[in-house]
């Protein structure tokens, strides 16, 4: 079931995908737990990136793309508290190439 809650959130994050990559996931979903959210993001890599993988350097795109998701960490954490109103403790980020989908992990401090 998709919740408002959800859909924001896979939207802000796919907002700030386009807005720090310069392009966003086709396609985006939020899957929720009481302490945890997981936004699944699909046909997410650039141009550049897609040249890569198609030239048998994903470790690079994947080496990249981690080191950038680090540096972003406040905003997308922050867009998730916004959202939840709850306090993010943990966020995690990994990508696959074929099918092309990242996984942006969230992990929320337990309400009390």
């Amino acid at each position: 079931m998709v919740t408002n809650q959800s859909l924001e959130i896979a939207n802000a994050i796919t907002r700030l995908h386009r807005q720090y990559y310069g392009r966003g996931a086709a396609a985006a979903r939020t899957v929720m737990g009481r302490d945890h959210i997981v936004v699944f993001l699909e046909d997410i890599y650039t141009t550049v990136e897609r040249t890569l993988i198609d030239a048998g350097k994903f470790d690079a795109v994947r080496r990249t793309r981690h080191e950038f998701q680090m540096t972003l960490q406040e905003a997308f954490t922050s867009a998730v508290e916004a959202i939840t109103g709850r306090k993010v403790i943990a966020f995690m980020s990994e990508v696959h190439a074929g099918p092309d989908v990242a996984a942006e992990l969230f992990v929320l401090a337990p309400e009390r």
